[in-house]
């Protein structure tokens, strides 16, 4: 990934040729080798970084004008800190490997028009100080650089996640084999989230076909041409997935006594089916090989005299340490009912609300993001607009 985003962008290719060891690393731009001097007067090397604005693996105009930098604190020849830099300490591992303990604000007035005089400029304000004491010294080393290629699952390099400085974070999300089961409405939103994350493996599972009203709880949109061919679930979005990345495994079929076999190894599964039966027989199969999985549903009832909608959001969360609240709130029988849900009503945007509860439990279960109670059950009220907490395992905010 590196080589070819270098060879590829005029304003990182210039940076190469002239001399400069540059390297792009998860949506950064590195430039080693840069002579700084340090609080005790002596000229010690250091590392630029910067997060790099792509499109279509295109380089555009740099986002900000900040860098970070890894070293000591670069100062005048004297020893005293250079003002200009606007030096702020924090250390952080930007993704692996790559740690930082610098943060530098250096802004022009017309902004900077491309990357290589972004990151010329940091060289040069960093460089004069050891270039008074030694002239010789130069950040173009015109050293071999040894390319770099990502072991990515996407196609094309996680710009979000480097702009915010967070690549090393996401990693935390990079679990080997993740299944949905369950591509209906909810499901699908759920691996609309879960494939931006750097899930290795996403496997997905369903036995249904892919018609016109799935289309209207799906996310994005759907051809006439599409709906026509009745593709399989599985496969309509294990096409449109691989667009983007990696490492997408479509299962078509429904899930039985012996294909349930399946999600054996699975790290995470995410079980969004609405049959009580198949739920029941999902989730026993997992809690006997104590393999963590998230439930969702949701409850719809019209409320006749108003001609409105009523009802609840539920993202129960189940793993080896805790299980035995999952059926106090998940239901395992038929019930008989009539189900509006059952009727394909349209609520795309409580199933894109009910699927981001999951995969926000799925990221907390996963250190992404703090979680103070860990809860494993959660329900949300339409129509009291309260989100409620359950089942938790911590009193105490952490």
């Amino acid at each position: 990934m590196s080589e070819k985003l270098i060879s590829h962008n005029p304003d990182l290719q210039k940076l190469r040729d002239k001399g400069y060891e540059v390297e792009v690393r998860s949506g950064y731009l590195l430039l080693r080798s840069v002579p700084y001097v340090n609080s005790r007067s002596e000229i010690a090397m250091g590392t630029l970084v910067t997060d790099v604005t792509l499109n279509n693996d295109q380089t555009q105009r740099p986002g900000d004008h900040q860098v970070w930098f890894a070293g000591e604190c670069p100062c005048n020849a004297d020893g005293s800190a250079i003002s200009a830099l606007g030096n702020r300490t924090a250390t952080q591992t930007l993704c692996e490997g790559l740690e930082v303990h610098h943060r530098f604000s250096c802004k022009p007035s017309e902004g900077y028009p491309d990357y290589y005089v972004k990151m010329t400029r940091y060289v040069e304000i960093l460089s004069n100080p050891a270039r008074a004491i030694d002239p010789s010294v130069t950040a173009c080393t015109y050293k071999p650089i040894v390319a770099f290629e990502e072991d990515s699952v996407f196609i094309y390099t996680d710009s979000a996640s480097s702009r915010a400085g967070i690549a090393g974070l996401a990693r935390k999300l990079a679990m080997d084999k993740v299944a949905i089961v369950g591509l209906g409405g909810t499901g699908s939103y759920v691996l609309d989230l879960v494939a931006k994350t750097h899930a290795r493996e996403i496997h997905l599972f369903d036995g249904d076909e892919f018609l016109q009203h799935n289309a209207f709880r799906a996310p994005g949109a759907v051809s006439l041409e599409t709906l026509r061919k009745k593709p399989s679930k599985v496969a309509h979005y294990a096409e449109i997935y691989s667009q983007m990345r990696r490492g997408i495994f479509p299962h078509e079929g429904y899930l039985d006594d012996v294909s349930v076999k399946q999600l054996v190894g699975f790290d995470f599964v995410f079980l969004c089916v609405d049959k009580p039966a198949v739920r029941k027989l999902v989730a026993d199969f997992l809690h006997e090989h104590k393999i963590p999985f998230i439930d969702v549903g949701m409850e719809l009832e019209l409320i006749d005299d108003q001609q409105c909608l009523i009802g609840t959001c539920r993202v129960t969360l189940s793993t080896s340490e805790k299980s035995d609240h999952f059926p106090r709130h998940v239901s395992l029988k038929e019930s008989g009912a009539d189900d509006l849900y059952e009727s394909n009503i349209q609520v795309a945007d409580l199933n894109a609300l009910n699927a981001a509860m999951a995969v926000i439990k799925w990221k907390k279960y996963c250190g992404f993001y703090q979680d103070c109670y860990k809860e494993h059950q959660s329900a949300y009220a339409i129509n009291a607009h309260q989100l409620t907490r359950d089942e938790t395992t911590e009193t105490e905010p952490a």
